[in-house]
C-alpha cells in the first residue's frame, strides 16, 4: 500500500506545480455527472471517482458488446460472453455475485432481490447518451447491490428539430444489426424513438444470438418549472451457447468448438417510467418523483450448471425466472445561500412479486459433447417458489463549502428489506418452509473536495455499503443445506478513497487519478461440511485495493491519446472453505492486478469529421484458482476503427475486433474437478457499415 501512496502524493505535488500555469488562462473544467444525485453536478465537487464515457464517443465506437465501450473506463473489466452476456469486475473480482448496480436514466435496471449479472445486455447500449460509472459503493441516493459500483446508461433526449438515423452493419460470423433512431419536437412536447435489431450466428458452435430493443422517449414541458420525461424500453433477447469452458488442449486447438448443443437464455424485459420535476421556491428548491414499472422473465438452460453424478450420470437444470416491479423514487432538493449549502432527502420504493421454478435435468453425453437431456421425474431437487421483494429506503445526502475551495459532503442511508417467500413443493433439507426475512441497514457517506485551482482539485471521501442477499441464495439450498441458506445476512464494505481531478492546457492534458481501499466482511463462502456437502457461510473477509488512473493527451487538434491504467490487489484475509482448507492470506482468483486500455486516434480533415483509431488492450495475468496454484498469463489484443463522412447525412465505417488474431481467454478458471477451463475469446472479426442522417 506504500507504493500506492508514494505515487498518488507525486501525483499531488505535480498538481501543485501546475496550479500557478493552470490558474492564467486555462479554461474551467465543465465536466458534469449526474447518477450521484440524479441532478447535474460540476464533476471536480464529486468526492468520489466517475468514470464518463460521452455519447460522441459512443457513437464513434458503435459498440456490438457492452465490454467494448466500459472497458474504456479505468478499473473496469466487462468479460463477455455468449451474445451481449457479460460478468463485471469493478474494484472487485470477476464475479456474478450481486456487487453491482445497473441503471438506466437513474433507475435500476431490476430489482435487489432479483439481480442478474447480464443486466446490461436489457439496455440498448449503442442508442445510450451518456454512461457513467461510479466506482465503490454508491452515493446515500443508491442502496443494496452498490458495491463495486454503480453503471447507468442514459436515455438519448429528443432532438429540437426533426432528424432521422439509419445505421445497417454487417460483419463476420452471420453478424447483422439494424438501428434506428427518430426524433422531433413539437412545441411542448419531444419525442425520441430507438430501435435496434441484432443477429449472429455466433463465431463458436452453437452460440447464435437474437435481439430486439425499443426505446421510447417522451419529454413535455408543461411550464418553465414542471417537466415530465416519459421513458418506455423493451429488449427481446433469444440466444444460446452458455457454456462452462474447454479444457486447454481444446482451447488451444479448436477454440470454437462447444460441448454442449442445447443451451439457451431467453429474456423478456419490460421497463416503464415517469419522471417529474418541479421547481419550487423560485429555483432554490427542486421536487422529484418517478414513479415505474418492470416486467421481467428469464429462461435458461445452462452448460455451466451441467455435472456429473458418477460414471456417465450427469445432471443440469432448467429453471425460470420472473419478477414484476412497482416502485417510486421520491425527492426533494433544496438549496441555502449560506455556504452554497444544498440539501437533498428522498425515500426509494420497491415491490416486487416475482416466482422461480426449476426443474432437474438428466443430460445425455455422447464423445465429449453433451447432446440432449430430459426431465428429471424425482422433484427432490426441484424448485417452485413465489419470492416477493419489499424495499423502503430514506435517505438524507447535504453539501456544504465552509470555504469557498472546500466542498464537503454527508449522507445516510436506511434501507429496510424484505423477503416473503413461499414454496409450491413441500419443503425438504433443499427446499426451506414458507419464510419472512427482513434486512434492515445503515449506510453513512461522508467526503470533502478541494479546488486548487478551476482546473485542478483533490477529494478523500468513505462510505459504507451493504448488500442483501438475492433470493436464489436464500431460497435455494442444495445438498442439504436449506436451513444455513436462508439465514444468510448481507455482506458489509468500508470504502476509502483519494484521488486528484486536473486539465491543464485549455484541457489539452487532463489527468484523473484515485487511490483506494476496500475492507468486505461476512462475505458468502461455500463452506465444505463434507465430501459432497457444501453450505452457505457469512464467513469471508477480503481486502481490495488499487489505483486508478485516466490520462487525455491532445497536442494537436487531430491527434489524441487517452490511457485507462489501474492497479490492483484482492486478497482474502479470513476465507476458511472447509475444516481443513483456508485461503486466507491468497490472492482471489480471477482478478488481474493490471488493467490497460489505450487509444491513439488520429482526425484528418481529409475524413470530414471522421477518425481512425487504434486501441491497445492489456489484461494482466491472474490466479485461476482460489489456491493460487495455476495462473492465466493475460493478454494484448489491438482493435482498429475507422470512419469517414462524405457530408453531414452519409457516413461510412469499418473496425475490426483482434486485429492480430491473436488467441486469448475471455475468462480463465479451474473447475471442481481442479482442471482448467477457458472460455475462449472472439477471433479477428470484422464488421463495416453505414449511417444515414437527415435532419433540418
Amino acid at each position: 500500500m506504500k507504493i500506492f501512496a508514494l505515487f498518488l502524493f507525486s501525483i499531488n505535488i505535480f498538481l501543485l506545480a501546475f496550479s500557478a500555469y493552470a490558474e492564467e488562462g486555462a479554461t474551467k473544467l465543465e465536466d458534469i455527472v449526474v447518477t450521484g444525485t440524479r441532478e447535474a453536478e460540476a464533476a471536480k465537487e464529486t468526492p468520489q471517482t466517475v468514470g464518463v464515457v460521452k455519447g460522441g464517443e459512443i457513437k464513434e465506437i458503435k459498440p456490438s458488446h457492452p465490454s467494448q465501450v466500459m472497458n474504456r473506463v479505468p478499473g473496469v473489466w466487462i468479460r463477455q460472453t455468449t451474445g451481449e452476456g457479460h460478468v463485471t469486475a469493478i474494484r472487485q473480482p470477476l464475479t456474478t455475485q450481486p456487487l453491482y448496480l445497473f441503471l438506466e436514466d437513474g433507475i435500476p435496471i431490476r430489482s435487489t432481490g432479483f439481480f442478474n449479472h447480464n443486466a446490461l445486455y436489457e439496455i440498448n447500449m449503442p442508442g445510450a447518451d451518456r454512461i457513467e460509472v461510479i466506482k465503490g459503493p454508491g452515493t446515500a441516493l443508491h442502496g443494496s447491490d452498490a458495491i463495486g459500483g454503480a453503471i447507468n446508461a442514459m436515455t438519448r433526449a429528443p432532438s429540437l428539430t426533426p432528424e432521422i438515423e439509419f445505421t445497417p452493419e454487417a460483419g463476420e460470423h452471420g453478424w447483422y444489426r439494424l438501428l434506428f433512431s427518430g426524433s422531433n419536437t413539437w412545441d411542448s412536447h419531444g419525442i425520441r424513438l430507438d430501435l435496434n435489431d441484432t443477429h449472429t450466428d455466433g463465431w463458436q458452435d452453437d452460440t447464435a444470438y437474437d435481439r430486439q430493443a425499443a426505446t421510447l422517449r417522451h419529454d413535455y414541458m408543461f411550464d418553465t418549472t414542471l417537466n415530465i420525461k416519459t421513458v418506455l424500453a423493451y429488449s427481446n433477447i433469444d440466444g444460446h451457447g452458455e457454456s462452462a469452458g474447454l479444457s486447454k488442449q481444446d482451447y488451444e486447438t479448436r477454440p470454437s468448438y462447444s460441448y454442449t448443443t442445447f443451451n439457451f437464455r431467453k429474456v423478456d424485459a419490460f421497463r416503464l417510467s415517469f419522471d417529474i420535476e418541479k421547481e419550487v421556491s423560485e429555483g432554490k428548491g427542486l421536487i422529484s418523483v418517478i414513479p415505474y414499472y418492470r416486467v421481467n422473465k428469464m429462461d435458461l438452460h445452462p452448460g455451466w450448471g451441467i455435472f456429473s453424478i458418477g460414471g456417465n450420470n450427469y445432471r443440469g437444470s432448467d429453471y425460470t425466472t420472473k419478477f414484476q416491479s412497482y416502485g417510486l423514487l421520491g425527492k426533494y432538493r433544496y438549496d441555502f445561500e449560506p455556504m452554497r449549502t444544498r440539501l437533498v432527502m428522498g425515500v426509494d420504493l420497491d415491490y416486487s412479486p416475482g416466482s422461480y421454478f426449476e426443474r432437474r435435468t438428466i443430460v445425455t453425453k455422447t464423445g465429449d459433447r453433451y447432446t440432449s437431456y430430459t426431465y428429471d421425474t424425482s422433484t427432490t431437487n426441484n424448485y417452485d417458489y413465489d419470492a416477493t421483494f419489499t424495499g423502503i429506503s430514506p435517505y438524507i445526502h447535504t453539501e456544504v463549502s465552509p470555504l469557498e475551495k472546500l466542498r464537503l459532503t454527508v449522507g445516510a442511508r436506511y434501507d429496510d428489506m424484505s423477503y416473503d417467500y413461499e414454496t409450491r413443493l413441500a419443503a425438504n433439507a433443499n427446499r426451506p418452509a414458507d419464510t419472512k426475512k427482513t434486512f434492515s441497514h445503515l449506510s453513512p457517506k461522508a467526503g470533502l473536495t478541494y479546488s486548487f485551482t478551476k482546473d485542478v482539485s483533490a477529494f478523500l471521501s468513505y462510505n459504507h455499503g451493504f448488500r442483501v442477499p438475492s433470493s436464489g441464495d436464500l431460497f435455494k439450498g442444495s445438498n442439504g443445506t436449506a436451513a444455513t441458506t436462508v439465514n444468510l445476512q448481507p455482506i458489509k464494505i468500508d470504502s476509502y478513497e483519494t484521488g486528484v481531478k486536473a486539465g491543464f492546457l485549455n484541457n489539452k492534458l487532463t489527468l484523473d487519478a484515485s487511490l483506494y481501499l476496500m475492507q468486505k466482511k461476512d462475505d458468502i463462502v461455500s463452506y465444505r461440511v463434507a465430501a459432497n456437502l457444501s453450505e452457505k457461510r457469512n464467513a469471508g473477509e477480503t481486502e481490495h485495493k488499487g489505483v486508478e488512473i485516466g490520462l487525455g493527451i491532445k497536442p494537436i487538434n487531430e491527434v489524441g491519446l487517452n490511457v485507462s491504467y489501474s492497479y490492483a490487489e484482492h486478497t482474502y484475509k479470513n476465507y476458511r472453505v472447509s475444516s481443513t482448507l483456508d485461503y486466507s492470506g491468497k490472492e482471489i482468483s480471477s482478478a488481474p492486478r493490471e488493467i490497460v486500455n489505450t487509444r491513439l486516434y488520429y482526425e484528418p480533415h481529409i475524413l470530414n469529421g471522421g477518425r481512425t483509431e487504434i486501441e491497445w488492450v492489456k489484461l494482466g495475468s491472474y490466479w485461476l484458482d482460489d489456491g493460487n496454484t495455476e495462473k492465466y498469463d493475460g493478454h494484448n489484443l489491438f482493435n482498429v476503427r475507422a470512419s469517414c463522412k462524405f457530408n453531414p447525412s452519409w457516413e461510412l465505417y469499418a473496425r475490426a475486433i483482434n486485429v492480430t488474431d491473436e488467441l486469448y481467454a475471455e475468462s480463465a478458471s479451474k473447475s471442481s474437478t481442479g482442471s482448467a477451463q477457458y472460455n475462449p475469446g472472439m477471433p479477428q472479426t470484422f464488421y463495416a457499415g453505414f449511417v444515414y442522417h437527415w435532419g433540418i
